[in-house]
Formats: C-alpha cells, sequence, structure tokens
C-alpha cells in the first residue's frame, strides 16, 4: 500500500487524504450525535497532524498497513449508546468509499475535458485506491480496527467482553496477518467488490 519510491510525492498527499478524511468523519458523527468529546481533543478538524498515531504510521512504512490515531469518544453522551458506536464506527469507512467515489467521477471528467496530466492522475488514482483499502482494512474485526468496534456492539455482553480483552494484542496479530500475507484473503475480495460497484456507478453517470 505504502513504499519509498519514486512515485511517493503522489502516493503521500492520496494516503493524507485518506486518513483525514476517515478520523474527521468519525468525530463529526459523534459530535453529531451529542458527543463533543472530539471536538475537546482537538479531533474535529481537517489537519492530518491530529489524526497521525506513530505505531500506525510505523506499521505503515514497514509492512504497507497502518492505522490513525483512534477518535476519543464518549458513549454516555449519545442518546442510544450501542446505536452511537456503530454510527461512529462506520462513519469512516463510509466516508472513504465517498471520497473513493468522488476521486473516480472526478478522474473521469477531467479525462473526458482532457484536463488530467500525468501528476493529476497519479494522485487521483492513489486517493482511489487508499480509499477503498482504509475502508476495507478498518472493517477488519480486530481491535483497534472499525470492524471490531461494530461487532462489539452487536454481540452479547460476553463474547464483546473477548473482543475488548484482546485489545492489546491485536496490532501483532494485524502484523502476523500482514507478514504471513493472510491480510489479503479479507481486503482482496471486498475491495474488488467495491471497486466494481463504483466502476459501475461512475460508467453510468458519465
Amino acid at each position: 500500500m505504502f513504499g519509498f519510491d519514486e512515485n511517493m510525492i503522489f502516493r503521500i498527499p492520496a494516503l493524507l487524504i485518506a486518513l483525514t478524511i476517515h478520523e474527521y468523519a468519525h468525530a463529526r458523527v459523534a459530535v453529531w450525535l451529542g458527543d463533543n468529546t472530539p471536538r475537546m481533543m482537538g479531533r474535529l478538524t481537517l489537519n492530518p497532524i491530529a489524526h497521525l498515531d506513530p505505531f500506525g504510521l510505523i506499521m505503515l512504512w514497514l509492512f504497507k498497513f497502518g492505522w490513525a490515531k483512534p477518535v476519543p469518544i464518549n458513549p454516555n453522551n449519545f442518546a442510544d449508546w450501542r446505536k452511537g458506536n456503530i454510527l461512529v464506527s462506520l462513519a469512516g469507512p463510509i466516508s472513504n468509499v465517498i471520497v473513493a467515489f468522488v476521486a473516480a467521477i472526478t478522474y473521469g471528467v477531467l479525462f473526458k475535458l482532457h484536463l488530467l496530466s500525468s501528476g493529476i492522475a497519479m494522485i487521483i488514482s492513489f486517493t482511489y485506491s487508499y480509499n477503498l483499502i482504509f475502508a476495507v482494512f478498518n472493517m477488519i474485526p480486530l481491535p483497534p480496527l472499525d470492524g471490531s468496534k461494530v461487532l462489539m456492539n452487536l454481540l452479547p455482553g460476553r463474547q464483546a467482553y473477548f473482543f475488548e480483552r484482546i485489545e492489546p494484542y491485536a496490532p501483532f496479530i494485524l502484523m502476523a496477518l500482514v507478514l504471513f500475507n493472510m491480510i489479503n484473503v479479507f481486503i482482496g475480495p471486498f475491495y474488488s467488490a467495491l471497486d466494481f460497484i463504483i466502476n459501475q456507478l461512475v460508467g453510468k453517470i458519465l
């Protein structure tokens, strides 16, 4: 997903867009649902620096998969804490899918207008792919990823407690999945499905 090569100048802005939009969406939905914790903690911002997680960034560079700093929330401020947790957790991946769709539309429009330079094309292409990867990767049901939070709020108490207990070890589990190339077993099919759906929609619009 990321690496030190001649395309870094195009990868970095695309990566920061995907990461920032993802975390901002979490914060925005939490505030919308009545919890001002993200605002008080300085996370209701489109400044990417506020959302960077050092360990997640190291994982991103070394193993090509990583994560941002989780947005702090207080579910007690939601009218329905379980529903609120689910909506906040889904906000990040959904926002990434929307950005990928916008990127695909933008690429198509600029291409038809003959305004697509090679540099812009690469940034938009990386923005598209990174946002789809963020959406799918974050739905893996392992803490601290969004998929685990959705699952924890859907499962009965005992099973949910199990996920809470493995949270300290989850980054190492993710690292092992990446090292043994097992992460693509989950990401590949869902990425391909989203890619197909978006391209079909863009084809009908343009």
